[in-house]
């Protein structure tokens, strides 16, 4: 018998198997090198995988009888904090056209990682600063370089 993680595995293999037969459909590349399936692929196929991770490891938690309905202590609610996250988010939406991509995606990446988690110390202040520029930059090479998608350029800063 299926537990719930068994039965959300099970639909979850079904409908990515199911739309992974549907971009059967679509047209192969003419221009570039990777087609409008490519990427519907990649992630149908990791939803397909990790799907059937779950199913499985859910049947043989369920032959080996370990399979016990533990209730965790409920999280405090934090709506402030997903409020304030909208918040930034709308604002890095608000300050792409001005900014662009790169300076207000290294001030979101970093504004978020503050917020959801505060930075102390001079070390998680540098990490929190790399993790933003890498972010941003990596963002910006793969989409504008490699996918040819033209990313907003700040209308203030011309990058």
């Amino acid at each position: 018998m299926l537990g719930r993680d068994g039965i959300a595995g099970l639909v979850c293999l079904a409908l990515s198997l199911f739309g992974l037969a549907l971009t059967r459909g679509l047209p192969g590349p003419t221009m570039v090198p990777v087609g409008p399936g490519f990427y519907p692929r990649i992630v149908l196929g990791l939803m397909a995988g990790l799907s059937a991770m779950l199913l499985v490891s859910d049947v043989l938690a369920g032959r080996r009888g370990t399979r016990v309905a533990v209730r965790k202590p409920e999280a405090p609610l934090n709506y402030r904090l997903v409020a304030v996250t909208f918040a930034i988010f709308a604002v890095y939406v608000a300050l792409l056209p001005g900014l662009g991509f790169r300076i207000a995606t290294f001030l979101f990446v970093a504004l978020l990682q503050v917020v959801l988690d505060p930075a102390r110390g001079w070390r998680r202040w540098l990490l929190v600063l790399a993790v933003a520029a890498v972010t941003s930059g990596l963002t910006f090479l793969v989409f504008d370089h490699y996918l040819s998608v033209l990313l907003p350029r700040g209308s203030w800063t011309g990058m």
